[in-house]
């Protein structure tokens, strides 16, 4: 079992940046990739970053060239810069890790095994 407990969330104004962090324990060892996907209210989750064992990274298109993910080297941290923070990008964030390393790239990161319980990110105008 992983458990994943994320800090940082907090409001900002438009153009703003936040640091979100992920602490991982329990059998960190056993995974293969950790990422955030996030949650707006109303709507459905959203993967939006993903770093894989080995170091290659994902983003999606909504965040590409904004936000920067970056692990640990002992695996246990995951973090998320957030630059360029627009009112779009209002949502609670969860950081999501998984095990088998293929499904890491066939799956959805909130279709991860495993999920904290997250923390919330408001952008105002």
């Amino acid at each position: 079992q992983v458990q994943l407990v994320e800090s940082g969330g907090g409001s900002v104004q438009a153009g703003g940046s936040l640091r979100l962090s992920c602490a991982a324990s329990g059998s960190t060892y056993s995974t293969n990739c950790m990422g955030w996907f996030r949650q707006a209210p109303g709507k459905e989750p959203e993967g939006v970053a993903i770093v894989y064992t080995g170091g290659s990274t994902y983003y999606a298109d909504a965040v590409k060239g904004r936000f920067t993910i970056s692990q640990g080297n002992a695996k246990n941290t995951v973090t998320l810069q957030m630059d360029s923070l627009e009112p779009e990008d209002t949502a609670m964030y969860y950081c999501a890790a998984h095990g088998v390393l293929y499904e890491c790239y066939t799956k959805e990161t909130y279709e991860y095994n495993y999920r904290g319980q997250g923390t919330q990110v408001t952008v105002s105008s």
